[in-house]
């Protein structure tokens, strides 16, 4: 059985005190509709708290956590539906940077994630390519003392709020990343919010120069790293659906114990009842399956890691889509408001169900490991 340590339980703790005190709906409705979409102010409590440094290594001034310090603090920010740009900062790019970054690199930018005063962001995904990893057109061509990246980039998510990008572009040896400082010239960043208020952005990169300390790792290195990383995401962004969820839950228990009709609350009709168990079953389903793909993450074989994640992602999704919706459904027309927080965590839920795999793709991707034990993407 899995379960979480006693340090894991006390962080958890404070972190929900934190976003219950300051990241009330109407608060988020609030930073939603500012021009950047993030509160820097949220950042920086996450930053004092300790959350930005949880997973980090402790030689670069983190705290040396793993997958499953990660899940809980991704389960918290599904409950209050955060919309600060964690998941693209800690989990993607500093992932990225302590995973394959050179020790300067690391000096340079770790430390500066954990203190709050450094946002990344991964630009990966192309129009052509939809969910698969090696769908990459972009190029970088060595130039002077150092590289001349040429292509554009779209989903990228917080894209406008990082300090610095993680680009992948192929180069003569093959897929490698580049750090791209935000305002290099030639360095377009087209910013827009997505349907669940999350913050992502287009980018554009024409012929913009990097120094050759901009690369990632070696040259031709960045294939199996982005791979891991976007694993590692997913991994999250399964426990933040399970977060969601769970408020969900309480919202509509709640709901139909005080909704009245005939003269008795709504909740005390059979009917409602079973579906209201069929929500809690599914979030119990859905939190043991992003519980394995945090445990596994690290110490699984490449296939054995990539066909868990899928799986989680499947499970999740499919628990995500009929809580969701039965959760609209009960609260009626209201659930549907812009006013309501039921709402907005039905739209957080279906863009996790689409983010780095929608179901069916990630079926694909558990069929083929099962039968042929092959990668499609």
């Amino acid at each position: 059985m899995i379960t979480l340590t006693d340090e894991q339980q006390q962080f958890r703790d404070s972190l929900q005190r934190m976003l219950r005190t300051d990241y009330s709906f109407e608060r988020r409705r609030e930073i939603a509709a500012s021009d950047s979409g993030w509160s820097e102010a949220t950042w920086s409590g996450l930053a004092e708290l300790g959350a930005l440094a949880l997973p980090l290594p402790e030689a670069h001034g983190g705290l040396g956590g793993g997958a499953m310090d990660v899940l809980v603090v991704m389960e918290e920010c599904g409950r209050a539906l955060l919309l600060e740009p964690y998941l693209a900062t800690v989990v993607m790019g500093a992932g990225l940077v302590a995973r394959i970054g050179s020790d300067a690199q690391r000096a340079a930018i770790l430390p500066a994630v954990a203190a709050g005063e450094c946002r990344l962001a991964l630009a990966h995904y192309e129009s052509a390519g939809r969910y698969a990893l090696d769908a990459v057109a972009t190029e970088a061509r060595p130039g002077g003392a150092g590289w001349i990246l040429a292509g554009e980039k779209h989903s990228v998510l917080h894209g406008a709020a990082a300090d610095r990008l993680l680009v992948s572009a192929r180069t003569p040896r093959g897929l490698s990343l580049f750090l791209v400082e935000r305002g290099a010239p030639g360095l377009a960043v087209s910013d827009y919010p997505q349907y669940d208020g999350q913050r992502a952005a287009t980018i554009r990169l024409d012929q913009v120069r990097v120094d050759a300390g901009a690369l990632l790792g070696g040259e031709g290195a960045a294939a199996e790293a982005i791979e891991y990383t976007i694993d590692a995401a997913i991994a999250a962004v399964c426990a933040e659906a399970v977060g969601a969820m769970g408020a969900l839950l309480e919202a509509t228990g709640q709901y139909l114990k005080t909704r009245r009709q005939f003269g008795v609350p709504i909740g005390s009709f059979q009917v409602l009842q079973h579906r209201m168990a069929d929500m809690l079953l599914e979030t119990e389903k859905a939190r043991s399956m992003a519980l394995l793909a945090a445990s596994r993450l690290a110490d699984a074989t490449r296939d054995e890691r990539r066909r868990i994640v899928s799986a989680a992602k499947v499970k999740v999704g499919e628990a995500a889509r009929l809580v969701g919706q039965q959760a609209v459904q009960l609260h009626g027309g209201i659930g549907v408001t812009d006013e309501l927080a039921v709402g907005h965590y039905f739209k957080r839920l279906t863009m996790i169900e689409l983010a780095f795999g929608d179901i069916d793709y990630h079926l694909g991707q558990v069929g083929s490991r099962i039968f042929d034990g092959t990668s499609t993407g």
